[in-house]
């Protein structure tokens, strides 16, 4: 079609052309007359008859070959369109093998997905029937302890009831050595009735050889038994205490022992003060930033007084409240990382640290919580009891102290055939109100017994808890249970510490106890005050009375003075005899 087109616009113009040439032969009209006269009709009318039919012959030719040439062209269109359709056929033909083929691949890789998923789920259930055959063993392995404690409760209980008869039989024997004593006390009557007949029969005798009056000799004989029935009394004392401290205190030993030999917690010894190293001592400077605007905001934000002296690359954080100083270093140590040490920088890790500090105490008491066995206490009480984290007595870790005292209660609980939660309860929760003892007045046994009544917790709780320093007098056996694993977790070896000057005044009250009594030649405090030796001037004191003041100082120690553990008196007499050979 579209040689069509250049056909006919060619033809057009060559006609145009044609008309142009024709019309200048027969001259302008403004130049006919200057060229010369108009030729005849007859000459115009045959040339333009001539060109007209040269102008017909030219646009037939044009005509005829455009309609060759769009002949040429439709034929080749034909030809082109025929060969695109087999083309597109070929590639159609060529789209749907490569059509098969890829569903075939398909069909293939989800054959192997298939059989691959198959392989995953025999191995998955190959694992969940090995799991539920380990389930099943540690079933049997449970089962098979549970009976073991079940055998060993049972072989305790029979150890119970022979100790229960051993304390009929040493009760029976008790009362026959009291029968004893009355029928020796009778005897020795019916020996003071012949002692005062011999008296009188002697008297007269006594007075003519010993040349003394009657009174003289009385006196005499009454010091004479006086002493006889002290070293009586003494010999009956000790023997009625050994056996009695072989009794209790084996039992006693038992049960503590066991409990304390199955506690073991680290102790972490804490100050008021935190020690924070920095990179560089040029640090110091920015710390304290231009005029000292810096310590002074950082001081007000926290709470906590910023000590920088001489010592290198290390500043000091000061406070009482361990929590407070806790955010303050870490307040401290964030500024240092970044670099960018402002007030209003301050306050922002400030805020940031409170929160983190915040959230590891609520973690510290959920983690303890689990540790202990305690599962429905007051969400409220958490964070009261996280902070105890921070919180030492005596350098002893508070939050690791009522672990260890709850594991010490629930064994002795157990020993004695108590159920031990309550019990566990009760040590958990007897310190808690050393959280509030920075900002409440009074004594942490009776701040905590009332913060435990105002979140719901039991009364037998409450009452352990403002009971165990003695301020309310115990009831209830828990009360008293949880006193004895208080005094066991603070008391043993390693578990607080106190300061230098009460160290030395009880060492010296401890000598000068021992040396106020008679006879008493030196005293030494030995193993950091647990133990004393007492040298005795062996002329004056014998064995029985060195037994009398060792027990005469103990008593005292105890009543006048506060210790942890126990303190072993050792009086002892020596004599020494020595010559000299010439």
């Amino acid at each position: 079609m579209q040689g069509v087109w250049y056909a006919t616009v060619a033809a057009v113009f060559v006609v145009g052309v044609l008309f142009v040439a024709a019309y200048w032969r027969r001259g302008a009209p403004g130049v006919r007359d200057e060229v010369g006269p108009v030729a005849p009709a007859a000459e115009r009318d045959s040339e333009i008859e001539s060109a007209r039919r040269v102008a017909a012959a030219e646009a037939a030719s044009i005509r005829q070959l455009a309609h060759t040439e769009a002949d040429a062209m439709r034929r080749a269109a034909e030809a082109e369109a025929d060969a695109l359709r087999r083309s597109a056929k070929v590639d159609a033909r060529g789209a749907q093998t490569e059509a098969e083929a890829v569903r075939r691949n398909a069909a293939n890789q989800a054959a192997a997905v298939l059989a691959e998923a198959r392989r995953d789920g025999d191995s998955e259930i190959a694992r969940i029937t090995e799991r539920a055959r380990r389930a099943e063993h540690d079933l049997a392995a449970q089962a098979a302890r549970l009976e073991e404690t079940e055998s060993r409760l049972d072989s305790q209980s029979v150890r119970l009831e022979a100790e229960a008869l051993d304390l009929d039989r040493a009760l029976r024997q008790l009362a026959e050595r009291q029968q004893a004593l009355e029928t020796l006390s009778a005897e020795l009557a019916e020996s003071s009735a012949a002692l005062d007949a011999q008296a009188a029969e002697h008297e007269r005798e006594l007075e003519r050889v010993a040349g003394l009056s009657a009174e003289q000799a009385k006196a005499e004989l009454l010091t004479s038994v006086e002493a006889t029935a002290r070293r009586d009394a003494a010999v009956l004392v000790r023997t009625i205490e050994n056996e009695a401290r072989a009794e209790g205190t084996d039992r006693a030993r038992a049960i503590v022992v066991e409990a304390v030999q199955r506690v073991a917690s680290e102790q972490t010894a804490e100050t008021v003060v935190s020690v924070l190293h920095l990179p560089a001592d040029e640090m110091k400077g920015r710390i304290i930033g231009r005029e000292g605007r810096n310590i002074r905001a950082f001081e007000s934000v926290t709470g906590v007084n910023v000590i920088i002296d001489d010592t290198p690359e290390a500043v000091l954080l000061s406070c009482f409240d361990p929590v407070r100083r806790e955010v303050g270093r870490l307040t401290l140590e964030k500024l240092i990382l970044d670099g960018r040490i402002h007030p209003h920088r301050i306050e922002e890790v400030y805020e940031q640290s409170k929160s983190e500090v915040d959230e590891l105490c609520l973690r510290a008491a959920r983690d303890t919580l689990a540790e202990v066995g305690i599962g429905d206490l007051d969400e409220r009480l958490l964070p009261t009891l996280g902070r105890l984290k921070y919180r030492t007595s005596y350098g002893q870790n508070v939050l690791g102290h009522l672990t260890e005292t709850a594991h010490i209660a629930g064994v002795m609980a157990a020993e004695l055939g108590i159920e031990p939660t309550l019990v566990k309860r009760c040590a958990f929760l007897h310190d808690i109100g050393k959280a509030l003892t920075h900002e409440v007045e009074g004594s942490h046994a009776i701040i905590g017994a009332e913060l435990l009544r105002r979140y719901g917790e039991s009364e037998a709780v409450a009452h352990a808890v403002e009971a165990h320093h003695n301020e309310v007098q115990p009831r209830t056996i828990e009360a008293v249970l949880t006193q004895a694993s208080d005094s066991c977790s603070a008391a043993r070896p390693g578990a607080r510490r106190e300061s230098l000057e009460i160290y030395v005044k009880r060492l010296a009250r401890i000598e000068e106890i021992a040396s106020t009594r008679p006879g008493v030649e030196k005293v030494f405090a030995m193993q950091s005050g647990r133990e004393v030796r007492v040298m005795v001037q062996p002329a004056e004191i014998d064995d029985l009375a060195a037994q009398v003041i060792a027990r005469e100082i103990a008593k005292q120690i105890e009543d006048e003075l506060t210790y942890p553990g126990q303190i072993r008196v050792t009086v002892v007499r020596e004599s020494r005899s020595t010559e000299i050979a010439h």
